[in-house]
């Protein structure tokens, strides 16, 4: 098994898991997570999935200046029930990085390292329905953070071959060609605008609460 080669270059989000060193997973407790990790969680690269995956980590960056963030103690609300558009997707990508669960998630042990119930969805869609909204336990410091991958555009020639994709009209090669053109973006994406603004963008919810 072999991913793109642009895997390798980019982003890696390292976190620390106390009931992962507890249990002996790590005798640090720290992990780090890579893009491959989300997309053999997803089971596909897409600019979804490495739009989330950049939006997680720099909600962490911002709720930990220091580093590196601890995993299980963080709160996720998500701003559209789960079945909407891609927002189920992109709470899996969260939950990867920041442990919170539903309900359905570890009760903890001995009443700590609970993570059922820190993720939770809005019950309909809200006009900032790509906006996660990602808070520390144990200081209530809240950000909300969004991506945009429209503000990278796709490769020339990905609408057309989609077309043929899609119609089951593509032969061999142009399957090929419509993988590469569809991982172009993504390349693009983790490897050059992981950190610009245009595509990923952090809001401090305390200021925005302060200023109202």
């Amino acid at each position: 098994m072999s991913f793109p080669e642009f895997f390798d270059h980019a982003p890696t989000v390292q976190v620390r898991d106390p009931l992962a060193q507890l249990l002996g997973a790590t005798d640090t407790g720290l992990i780090e997570y890579r893009y491959e990790d989300a997309v053999r969680l997803a089971g596909h690269s897409c600019p979804t999935v490495a739009g989330a995956f950049l939006a997680g980590r720099a909600a962490l960056a911002a709720l930990y200046p220091g580093g590196p963030a601890e995993r299980g103690a963080i709160a996720v609300h998500m701003p559209a029930p789960a079945t909407h558009g891609t927002v189920g997707v992109v709470a899996q990508i969260f939950t990867l990085l920041t442990g919170a669960a539903g309900d359905g998630g570890f009760r903890g042990i001995g009443g700590r390292f609970a993570r059922n119930g820190l993720l939770s969805f809005a019950t309909s869609a809200t006009s900032e329905e790509n906006t996660v909204c990602v808070t520390r336990v144990d200081t209530a410091a809240a950000v909300a953070v969004a991506f945009h991958v429209d503000a990278v555009p796709v490769t020339a020639n990905l609408h057309e071959l989609m077309a043929l994709v899609m119609q089951n009209r593509a032969d061999a090669e142009q399957q090929a060609a419509f993988g590469a053109a569809w991982q172009d973006r993504v390349r693009r994406m983790l490897t050059e605008h992981a950190d610009d603004p245009a595509v990923i963008r952090v809001t401090d919810r305390m200021l925005e609460t302060d200023n109202a």
